[in-house]
């Protein structure tokens, strides 16, 4: 263990053999320090929505196929214009040094190791480049939080491009925070500074609760902000925590050049999703998170309109148990599944993923 500020940080180093996603949790929870487990785990108000969101797979099944005539599936695909070996790809999650010493940097390592995508927070413990420089090369988004301060928001897009950030995730469902009582039970403060925040004049958000940190974010967001962030940047802006086909059509008709379903509340991502798709029509990549546990998710959300699916705290419990190996290990597993729902589907390649047939 490695301690900063009184609280303890894993800074294990190994490969992992995982039963499945669900069992990490109960394995992390034993070395994250409660205040940090329960931010990383924890919810809103009655959890409704968490645990809605992977309740909902269950709302569909993959149909199975038969004499297809085909063997060894793979995962490898593209989006973005980025070949990627896997459909896979880690979500932007805050304050990753709280389940591991090396933070956000382990997390890219291991997801490079795999092929897959990194997304970073704002809210990361680690610095845009040194997350870049940890990936080596390997491709990674920068998601915004956006601030009321627009110089601070050119500063990070700023070293987001420099550090060759491939596109711009901008969040915009979350504009307060949510009532989470874990936080409040632990009265959690984050011990760990947020290296993206420093540049702002409350400091960098060591000692505060995630509501004060909040505060400092923009609370109103307009389509006029997507169209800012891709004249400043020119890289691709996908807005994230879309939930409604309308909102859809405003983000692309605003030069959104990816749309990312999730949520941080309301009703299951997964439920939404097929009509959000519809809407869309293929006119921009669709990213899907929320509630991801399992290979069948994967494939369930790809036949349903994805494009790429991400995920977030069974990474975040993979690198507590076991840094960047851990990462790696539980994209490795997940994909394992991923490829089994594949060949029982008759369906070779992601593309044909897409085009699987889900009954409902």
């Amino acid at each position: 263990m490695t301690v900063i500020n009184g609280y303890e940080q894993s800074d294990r180093e190994q490969k992992l053999t995982i039963l499945n996603l669900p069992s990490l949790e109960a394995a992390a929870k034993k070395i994250i320090p409660s205040g940090g487990f329960g931010y990383i785990s924890g919810g809103s108000e009655d959890e409704w929505t968490l645990k809605q969101n992977t309740m909902a797979f269950n709302h569909v099944q993959i149909v199975p196929r038969a004499l297809t005539d085909m063997e060894q599936p793979s995962t490898q695909t593209q989006a973005f214009g980025i070949d990627l070996k896997t459909p896979i790809m880690m979500a932007p999650a805050a304050a990753q040094g709280l389940a591991h010493a090396r933070g956000e940097a382990a997390t890219a390592e291991g997801m490079a190791q795999v092929g897959a995508l990194m997304a970073q927070s704002t809210y990361s413990s680690t610095s845009i480049a040194d997350t870049a420089a940890a990936g080596k090369g390997a491709p990674q988004f920068f998601q915004l939080y956006m601030s009321k301060d627009w110089d601070f928001n050119q500063s990070l897009l700023d070293e987001a491009v420099k550090a060759g950030a491939k596109a711009i995730i901008l969040t915009v469902d979350a504009t307060v925070d949510g009532y989470r009582e874990a936080d409040i039970i632990n009265n959690f403060q984050f011990p760990i500074p947020m290296a993206n925040l420093t540049k702002f004049s409350e400091g960098d958000g060591k000692g505060k609760g995630i509501m004060e940190i909040y505060a400092a974010a923009a609370q109103k967001i307009s389509p006029a902000d997507v169209r800012r962030i891709t004249e400043y940047t020119n890289l691709p802006v996908i807005v994230k925590g879309i939930q409604s086909p309308e909102d859809a059509l405003l983000a692309i008709g605003a030069g959104a050049q990816g749309i990312y379903v999730s949520n941080h509340g309301g009703p299951a991502s997964f439920d939404v999703l097929h009509e959000i798709a519809q809407a869309v029509n293929g006119r921009v990549p669709i990213i899907f998170d929320s509630g991801v546990r399992r290979g069948s998710h994967v494939f369930k959300a790809l036949a349903n309109g994805a494009d790429l699916v991400a995920l977030a705290r069974p990474i975040i419990y993979g690198l507590a148990l076991g840094g960047a190996q851990g990462v790696a290990s539980v994209v490795s597993h997940l994909n394992d599944e991923l490829l089994i729902d594949m060949q029982l589907a008759g369906t070779k390649t992601i593309e044909d993923v897409k085009r699987a047939k889900l009954l409902r």
